[in-house]
């Protein structure tokens, strides 16, 4: 349920008041029993609660990481070949 902000139009008093979106909206002050309006807010801003949503988590993969392995599997490739090749019969 939100929170909606109202403003007093007589004594200028601001207050909170939670209720279903569905409800009518206040027309009566608590301090001053005025008429008051409901004010337009930006909401809340997106919070997130607990130990996920990392931005790790749906990040792209480093291509440096990608390269290094590359190499590593090109470097052992190599030294497979010159194994084979000292093996080899003439």
């Amino acid at each position: 349920m939100p929170t909606y902000d109202y403003e007093c139009i007589e004594c200028g008093h601001r207050f909170e008041h939670f209720q279903k979106m569905s409800d009518a909206p206040l027309d009566v002050c608590l301090n001053c029993s005025g008429q008051v309006r409901r004010l337009l807010s930006g909401g809340s801003g997106l919070i997130f609660k607990g130990s996920g949503f990392y931005i790790t988590d749906y990040a792209k993969k480093n291509n440096s990481q990608s390269k290094d392995q590359s190499k590593t599997n090109a470097g052992s490739k190599a030294s497979k070949a010159s194994d084979n090749s000292s093996k080899d019969p003439k």
